[in-house]
């Protein structure tokens, strides 16, 4: 008896020793999912070693099992601090906390910080996770927007990590300070430092865990100050690595919601929408809170642009529910509904809530086109000036033409015609340049408009029909829809500066519609309408509601709406 039983724990001893060749071979080989299932088959016949538990927890991580991942690392802490590796042991504790800190998880990645800084001290000596423990102060300096002290604090972790030759540590300090310097107004050096993290990234020296931190954190710079050319560049690298590892799971789906970011821009909507699809299936498999929130958006953004307006509804909806601000997009939807009053309350509160100057940005240019479109020229003023200002500090290409384009709308608002045909010229050069389709034929659109507003009716003719074959070409149901409406063609009102809201409220007046009913029709308040006809009584210089009417049915407006319906 005492012999087989010798035999079966020699037995069990050689099963382990296979699986555990067998995981290993996996994780060299990346195969994330096999080596996390292989190592925990080899736990179960002998307990794993430690750097065999860290294995583990690695591929616990990258194949998607987030819980999984933090009890191995708490287990290797442990048997570090049972060795008397305090070093070690406070490495574990940094990874952990970084983690609960991703997570959103404050108070626990505190703990596990502040713990590992107890554990260097009760070392006594220099070591490289000193570095690492800089890198959750640096961030926190960012979050409360002191750049200048998270550069200093990522600039001491870069040495930290150079004295030790630890490429991880002095990848994500470089990158730390970059994003740092890119927020203090320094642009072109802070991407290049994100560049020379991405060099070590790129290279392969890296650890996978931070190679996919690194990248993700690079792309949503980029992405956050419009450096789009660099936004593609490393988001196509980000698809390469992630599609050299099948059983990746942990960052493919912010990958796959970068990509849709860009697709759409590029003006790949379709493609847009099944990617930002992909990525919150992909993000159902694995622990990223973000990137399906983010994917949501995306798919609710094509919708709109593409007409497509229940599909956008619901899509906004879920992204709100999983966390992700649903503005400026759905007030664009609201506007483009004929909800102007509630697309003017949502941008206002968004912009209103909003202290981030690049986060401002997002939502500016929506600001300026539903502030105009409600009449509210003064606002778009405003927020043009915001945008021009943060285009100075930032001075990328698509925020220099977000600004553009915001200034030559305005300036066309307010009759300004000298000075709005060259500053929308420069914004319609400026989006060929970023490769952004739509936003060109937007910017076309306007050009077009405001030469027909100058009496130059054979260029606007030309902008407006190569404005409408873009859209056509891209699917904007929407915007061939404006395009092809009745304020869009030439009218003698064009000379008395009316909007195209204040032409369709005279209109209605016209046919001898009260403030209220005009109101219901228009899905707005009876104060706007109100606003509204005082502005057209303004630019007319008539004083009454006899008036106005004479003066339309004079200049054909009422006949030529009729005509057209």
């Amino acid at each position: 008896m005492g012999r087989a039983n010798q035999t079966r724990s020699t037995n069990l001893i050689t099963g382990a020793i296979d699986l555990l060749g067998l995981a290993r071979d996996a994780y060299q080989r990346r195969a994330w999912h096999d080596a996390y299932r292989q190592l925990t088959l080899a736990d179960e016949a002998a307990p794993l070693g430690v750097e065999d538990i860290e294995r583990l927890a690695m591929s616990a991580y990258l194949a998607g099992r987030d819980e999984d991942y933090l009890r191995a690392l708490d287990r290797a802490h442990h048997v570090y601090l049972d060795n008397g590796d305090f070093t070690r042991a406070a490495r574990a504790a940094f990874w952990l906390g970084l983690r609960l800190a991703l997570r959103g998880e404050t108070g626990p990645a505190t703990g596990w910080f502040s713990r590992a800084e107890r554990l260097l001290q009760r070392e006594g000596k220099p070591c490289v996770e000193e570095g690492y423990l800089l890198l959750p102060a640096a961030e926190q300096k960012l979050r409360g927007h002191d750049a200048e002290a998270a550069y200093l604090i990522a600039a001491c972790a870069a040495e930290i990590g150079d004295r030790f030759a630890e490429a991880d540590l002095g990848a994500c300090a470089r990158h730390v300070q970059g994003r740092a310097l890119i927020l203090q107004g320094q642009v072109e050096k802070g991407l290049a430092l994100l560049d020379e993290a991405m060099v070590a990234v790129t290279a392969g020296e890296l650890s996978p865990i931070m190679t996919g931190l690194i990248y993700c954190s690079v792309v949503d710079a980029c992405q956050q100050v419009y450096a789009l050319d660099r936004a593609r560049e490393w988001t196509a690298a980000l698809a390469q690595w992630c599609a050299r590892q099948p059983q990746l799971v942990t960052f493919t789906g912010a990958c796959l919601a970068h990509r849709a970011e860009i697709m759409q821009m590029n003006g790949a909507w379709r493609d847009a929408i099944e990617e930002a699809r992909r990525a919150c299936a992909a993000s159902l498999r694995g622990s990223e809170q973000r990137a399906p929130a983010a994917a949501h958006y995306q798919e609710a953004e094509v919708h709109r642009l593409l007409g497509e307006f229940v599909e956008a509804e619901k899509a906004y909806r879920q992204a709100s529910r999983q966390g992700c601000e649903p503005q400026p997009g759905l007030a664009l939807l609201r506007l483009v509904q004929g909800r102007t009053e509630t697309a003017v309350t949502a941008i206002s509160r968004a912009l209103g809530t909003t202290i981030d100057r690049l986060q401002r940005t997002r939502l500016l240019p929506a600001y300026v086109e539903i502030m105009l479109a409600a009449g509210d020229i003064a606002s778009a003023r405003d927020a043009c000036r915001e945008l021009e200002e943060s285009a100075d500090r930032f001075h990328t290409a698509m925020l220099r033409a977000m600004a553009a384009q915001a200034a030559g709308a305005v300036n066309l608002a307010e009759r300004n015609l000298q000075e709005a045909l060259p500053v929308l010229r420069r914004a319609f050069e400026l989006w060929r340049q970023v490769e952004a389709p739509y936003l060109a034929a937007r910017t076309r659109e306007l050009i077009g408009l405001a030469c027909r507003a100058l009496g130059d009716e054979e260029s606007a003719a030309l902008e407006l029909a190569a404005a409408r074959e873009a859209f056509e070409e891209l699917g904007a149901a929407s915007d061939i829809a404006r395009i092809d409406s009745p304020t869009s063609v030439a009218s003698p009102a064009d000379d008395f500066g009316l909007t195209p809201r204040e032409l369709q409220v005279l209109r209605l007046v016209a046919t001898g519609k009260s403030n209220k009913v005009i109101a219901a029709e228009l899905c707005l308040s009876e104060k706007t309408i109100d606003r509204h006809l005082s502005n057209i009584f303004s630019k007319l210089d008539v004083s009454s509601r006899t008036a106005a009417t004479a003066w339309a049915y004079e200049h054909k407006l009422v006949s030529t709406q009729r005509s057209r319906g």
